[in-house]
């Protein structure tokens, strides 16, 4: 154990407590949160994952300001298109026929951010072309 330059603690005229701290470790921690090497980036068309929110089963594996409980949306009679961003003129990633269903993780501006069913792409639909499942 790592000796510090002064009591933790001291109450008074008694004794101090004890003066090592149990909290720096020797060793690197193992594992696949450790680390212990470069970071890789998550591909963001298949794994429901952005800088500031993922899908609440990614907590644990990725680590994000926010994690989010997927609300269940289905794609209207004219279908949608799943596009890399927001925006009308994004690369298109797939369609979604009438009453696919549509994991939603973040509404803005108009446009859902989520999931193609539990594992498909994961993109940008506008937030008319949805329904609520």
């Amino acid at each position: 154990m790592a000796r510090i330059s002064a009591p933790l603690f001291a109450f008074g005229d008694g004794e101090p407590l004890e003066t090592t701290d149990d909290y720096v470790r020797n060793t690197a921690p193992a594992g696949e949160l450790s680390l212990s090497g470069p970071s890789t980036r998550p591909d963001g068309r298949t794994i429901p994952v952005r800088g500031d929110l993922a899908h609440i089963r990614l907590a644990g594996i990725h680590f994000v300001p926010h994690y989010a409980v997927p609300m269940p949306h289905r794609a209207g009679s004219d279908g949608a298109q799943l596009r890399l961003a927001a925006s009308p003129d994004a690369e298109v990633l797939t369609s979604l026929g009438r009453g696919d269903v549509f994991n939603v993780l973040d509404m803005a501006g108009g446009w859902a951010w989520g999931q193609l069913g539990e594992d498909g792409f994961v993109g940008y639909v506008p937030l008319d072309a949805l329904e609520a499942a």
